[in-house]
């Protein structure tokens, strides 16, 4: 289905709606959060209520820094779903397309209609029902919905579009991986309205502490293969999700590596993965054998029924 196609059901099925609920994965990264703040837009343009649903109670640093600048009005958590409902109710997923990954699985349940919006690759437990449009070709669930911006010549503020324009730049690794023409025109279309690059990258800013340990993860990286990268953090640390994926990208930028994986305890009590490809590999693949999922060029796996040296066994076996 093109562009044309699917934006014009898309605002068909908007349309036949009073109140749209718009929800991204749990533990959101700007991409998540640019592309429901973009869809909500999308939404008023229709004349429609739109909600943002947000259980989270803390955030990574640069989605702190957009949340600190929308109003809180736009923002509800699934508890308060009941009191917003109308007669005719929508709910939006994007930048995911697994129910594991929503706030609550039964959220599903709440809705007779749904649209999902996303580019990660599907698998056995993708949500099935509803309108899914899922384009793996795509660099960013922002990408997608900015195509729609485009496509229904809607304006936006430059707080939106930058926050929209980060969910772009930290999915590509700053326009490195899995960028295609359509990527580079929807970073031009959103710098139209003002979308500023600089503040993107204040809103990647490090915290140096949070720098120190990343590296401390890849010390100890071994090589598979001559071209597989995988490393284990330390036992006794805690690490943030995104901590472990920004190990995998660093390794990924090193001669002769295709892809790159990082384990370690997450601060939510999981073991985690993180794995990155430049292409050649489908760590998405990779991470379904191992209970997660993802696609061609990045992959998470979350587990609790393991340890660190349980999933990297099981890891070196699908390496070989």
């Amino acid at each position: 289905m093109g562009i044309t196609d699917r934006a014009k059901e898309l605002r068909k099925i908007i349309k036949k709606h009073e109140v749209v609920f718009i929800v991204g994965h749990k533990n959101p990264d700007l991409d998540a959060i640019g592309s429901a703040l973009g869809m909500s837009h999308i939404v008023k343009k229709f004349h429609k209520e739109a909600y943002l649903l947000m259980d989270d109670e803390e955030f990574e640093p640069a989605v702190e820094k957009i949340i600190s600048q929308i109003p809180k009005g736009n923002f509800i958590k699934s508890n308060e779903i009941a009191k917003k409902k109308k007669e005719k109710n929508l709910l939006i997923i994007v930048d995911t397309n697994k129910s594991v990954l929503l706030y609550n699985k039964e959220l599903l349940n709440e809705f007779e209609d749904v649209i999902v919006i996303d580019h990660h690759q599907p698998g056995e437990n993708s949500i099935q029902n509803g309108m899914i449009l899922i384009d793996t070709n795509a660099s960013s669930a922002c990408e997608l919905v900015t195509e729609l911006i485009y496509y229904y010549g809607i304006e936006l503020n430059p707080e939106v579009a930058t926050a929209i324009l980060g969910g772009i730049v930290l999915d590509t690794n700053n326009f490195v991986v899995k960028t295609r023409a359509k990527t580079y025109f929807a970073a031009y279309h959103l710098t139209t309205f003002g979308a500023d690059p600089q503040k993107v990258q204040y809103y990647l800013k490090q915290d140096i502490k949070d720098y120190i340990i990343r590296q401390k993860v890849i010390v100890d990286v071994e090589i598979v293969n001559e071209k597989y990268a995988v490393t284990m953090g330390d036992e006794s640390v805690k690490y943030k999700r995104e901590e472990l994926a920004k190990a995998a990208d660093t390794l990924l930028q090193f001669n002769g590596i295709t892809a790159s994986f990082v384990i370690g305890n997450t601060v939510d009590g999981t073991i985690a993965m993180s794995a990155r490809s430049e292409g050649k590999v489908d760590v998405g693949l990779i991470a379904e054998q191992l209970g997660g999922g993802g696609g061609l060029y990045e992959a998470a796996v979350q587990l609790k029924e393991t340890t660190m040296k349980d999933l990297k066994k099981k890891l070196y076996k699908i390496l070989g």
